[in-house]
This record gives structure tokens, sequence and C-alpha cells, in this order.
């Protein structure tokens, strides 16, 4: 059974990138995909480069969609009015976010079920930004939650999560990096669940966890230290 679902990134953003590939890779067509062309739109795309420096970055998105008829269209705010009008005309099942900004509920409000993200952190102990810099600080596990999108940030019903393995050759650049395919699975996953009717909803307990800005720099070094010395709890060998 095929899901009609539009498809939201940041321009070029390479967390999207590698989801929609994978999505890709599994059949799953978007109706339509919405780049948001913007400064954030920028600021986010270099920053998750950074954070994957040196491990394999996937194809621009052009390359991805070669031989395949997905109208891609630019807005300067996915939360715009124009975007807005563009998904009232082609009225998906579904929402898919593939790296983006907050999304308001006028934007919510369109897809005739829901909305869907996966989230580079284990919900809901790590809302927010960051995930993976912030367990490596805190010493907690890795992994990725999809999960239905609702007003608050990384606060919706849970869909399926599942820890990152995490090796001592790793880096945080691996793990950034491996995390973001595992996300792409898991929405894979998510996807084929909501298409058939079967897609769980676990609610988060709003006490547990907490919600997250970017690490400071500081920090961030304390939590790689803490990987490059063996000091982290969590490794799969």
């Amino acid at each position: 059974m095929s899901l009609h679902f539009a498809f939201l990134v940041l321009e070029e953003h390479p967390y999207g990138r590698e989801m929609l590939r994978i999505l890709l890779e599994n059949d799953l067509v978007p109706s339509m995909i919405i780049q948001e062309v913007s400064n954030v739109g920028d600021v986010e795309r270099e920053k998750f480069l950074t954070r994957i420096a040196g491990q394999p970055v996937p194809p621009h998105l052009t390359q991805l969609i070669s031989g395949r008829k997905i109208p891609v269209y630019c807005v300067s705010n996915h939360n715009d009015d124009t975007c807005k009008e563009l998904l009232l005309a082609d009225k998906p099942d579904v929402l898919v976010l593939g790296g983006t900004r907050i999304i308001k509920p006028n934007i919510l409000e369109v897809p005739c079920q829901s909305t869907v993200n996966s989230h580079p952190g284990l919900l809901p102990w790590l809302r927010g930004a960051s995930s993976v810099g912030w367990a490596l600080y805190k010493d907690m596990p890795q992994g990725a939650t999809a999960h239905f999108i609702d007003p608050g940030i990384d606060t919706g019903d849970i869909i399926v999560s599942r820890q990152l393995p995490v090796y001592r050759h790793d880096t945080y650049e691996s793990i950034n990096y491996r995390i973001a395919i595992l996300a792409g699975e898991l929405m894979v996953e998510a996807i084929n669940s909501i298409a058939y009717g079967k897609a769980p909803r676990t609610p988060q307990d709003p006490n547990v966890g907490e919600t997250f800005r970017v690490i400071p720099d500081d920090l961030l070094e304390e939590g790689k230290q803490r990987l490059a010395e063996s000091r982290y709890s969590h490794f799969a060998d």
C-alpha cells in the first residue's frame, strides 16, 4: 500500500538528503518536495556538514531525483502562505520532515493524517538540538526516534525508536553520520506502518527527559574527549 506524502527539507540539508536517499531506495517516493531557501537553511546545512566532517556526504537533491517525476518547489519559509498553498493543492496524507525549522500549526493542519519526523536522538530523554553532542557529554545512549509531530518540540507520540551501537573507533562525526542513516531507516519503518494503519503511538511522558539547545563548544569538547578516552559508558564492543 502506498502513502501520499510530501517531503519538507531545508535547502540541500545533508540530513534530509540522506533520508530522501533511503526513502527512494525503499520505493517510497514523495508526491512533492518543498525546500526552504533561507538564511536558516544555510546555517543549518553548514552546521550539519561540520558535524559529519570527513564522512560520506549524500548526493545532491537533483542527483537523487534524477529520472523521477517529483516536483520540487522552493519557499522562503516552510511556515509561510506559499508553502501552505502548495500543500493544500497537493493534499498529502502525511508530511515528512527531512530537517526543517519548527513547523507551526498552520502547516501541521494541512495533511489529512499527520506529520512525522525522525529525530537524531532517543526520545523522550534527548529532545531539541545537538542530541549526539549532549548524549556524549551526559554519557547517555545514542539513537534515533521516528515520531508524530505535535505543536511542542519533539514531544509527539513515538512510532519507533532504536539505539545506535557505538564502537571504540567511532568519532563524534561518524556517530552523527550513522545516526542520519538510522533516522532515514526509521522513517521508512514509520511511513510503512502508517500506510498499513499499524503505526504505534506511544505517548511521551512530559516529566521525562530534557529539551536541549545547541550544545556549547566547551561541553561538546568534553563529550568528544569522553569518547576518545573510552570513558563513554555505552560502547557496543
